[in-house]
């Protein structure tokens, strides 16, 4: 069983972050900060205020690894099929293009999370899994 983390734990780093609109659309994306061990199109665990999704980072136009979605499972979050929950809790948050935002890091690389600037969020951060077929079929399209 995973243990719940507080957004203000010790072990949490914290990194304030922006919204910016994706060109000309009313999408809106957070840019990741340059200290962060990921690369793009990785699928990594997302919580939104503390409800826990999944997200395929890309890369901007602009060369940065962004988030534009949070997706119910690692799958959708890979074809972007589905209801886009980030889009969906930025709207319900009230936040836009310019607007900051807390990103928390769990476990770098693996697990993130974004709140509202002074919200205090409980995380659930789960698991890294292990190599998974899937994991395996895509190294060997890689090779």
């Amino acid at each position: 069983m995973t243990d719940r983390i507080p957004s203000d734990h010790e072990t949490i780093t914290s990194h304030r972050v922006s919204l910016s609109s994706v060109g000309r659309t009313s999408r809106v994306q957070v840019v990741l900060p340059d200290a962060l061990d990921c690369d793009p199109f990785d699928i990594v665990s997302l919580a939104l205020s503390g409800r826990n999704y999944h997200s395929q980072l890309t890369r901007a136009v602009s060369g940065d690894i962004v988030i534009m979605g949070a997706f119910a499972n690692r799958r959708l979050a890979r074809t972007a099929e589905g209801e886009n929950q980030f889009q969906q809790w930025v709207a319900d948050s009230g936040r836009g293009p310019g607007d900051s935002l807390e990103l928390d890091v769990l476990r770098d690389g693996f697990a993130y999370g974004l709140r509202i600037p002074g919200e205090r969020v409980i995380y659930e951060p789960p698991e890294p899994q292990r190599s998974s077929l899937s994991d395996i079929a895509q190294s060997l399209e890689e090779s």
